[in-house]
């Protein structure tokens, strides 16, 4: 009777002992890794075949139907051009497919036929439409051409002519045919220095800038409302005779004659 008793006695303790403990860190999640089957032959068929089609089908939308083709040229950034002068001169293909328009050449036709402009984004608009982002030159200086004016923009560029000067826009008076200068720098870089001369100034002396006189590279004149001139010099140091002469207006109000040539020395005559 013992011998039993005792065997039981030994089962139930064992299933009553302690659980054994769980792996530390909890449960790890395992990758399983899914067989690779390389396509048949028969599905490599279906796969061409359905490239070539979609591929087909996408030329097809793009170049031959009438889902993708232009309809519509807007030209934005006008100020004196309009916009309806720029698409006409602008001539873009409607009705062809937009992916072939060629937006280069479009940039390049408009900044021939109308060199007011200075610079034109082309953008295709899908699904029809062809955008003309346009900035115009701005007048800094005019020169009179017969009866009329052409306009000189920041780089020194004569971009339009027009039958009245802007207003408040200098006029620029280029006496320069017997100058040494011409032949060194020639026209277009003393036509440059000349605007540049008048970016120096602050906007309130530039307001009350009447004419801009280049005989030469060194002799660059100014002519102010008032019958003031100053005697500006060369293009070199222009920051500093700006700075001495926007002083010299301040203090000198009898003044009439100007020289700032050599700014650590100028000078004021006239009343």
């Amino acid at each position: 009777m013992a011998g039993p008793t005792t065997a039981r006695r030994g089962e139930k303790k064992s299933l009553s002992g302690p659980p054994s403990a769980a792996p530390p860190g909890g449960p790890r999640l395992r990758w399983v890794r899914l067989p690779f089957r390389a396509p048949g032959r028969r599905s490599l068929i279906i796969i061409t075949v359905v490239a070539v089609l979609l591929g087909a089908f996408g030329a097809w939308a793009l170049y031959a139907s009438n889902w993708l083709r232009l309809e519509r040229v807007k030209a934005t950034g006008t100020k004196v051009l309009t916009p309806h002068e720029v698409t006409a001169a602008a001539r873009a293909p409607v009705n062809a497919p937009l992916v072939s328009v060629d937006t280069d050449a479009l940039a390049r036709r408009l900044r021939a036929r109308l060199p007011r402009i200075k610079t034109v984004d082309v953008e295709r608009s899908w699904p029809h439409t062809i955008g003309l982002k346009v900035i115009e030159r701005v007048p800094e200086l005019v020169m009179r051409a017969g009866g009329k004016f052409t306009e000189v923009d920041s780089e020194g560029v004569r971009f339009a002519t027009v039958g009245t000067a802007p207003k408040g826009v200098p006029l620029l008076e280029m006496a320069v045919s017997d100058s040494p200068s011409l032949h060194r720098f020639g026209i277009d870089r003393l036509r440059r220095a000349a605007v540049e001369v008048t970016q120096d100034l602050p906007a309130a002396v530039r307001k009350d800038v009447r004419k801009v006189r280049v005989r030469s590279y060194d002799a660059i004149t100014l002519e102010l409302t008032g019958g003031r001139s100053v005697a500006w010099g060369s293009r070199e140091e222009g920051a500093e005779k700006a700075k001495v002469l926007t002083a010299l207006l301040k203090a000198a109000h009898a003044g009439r004659h100007f020289d700032v040539s050599v700014p650590s020395a100028p000078a004021v005559s006239g009343s």
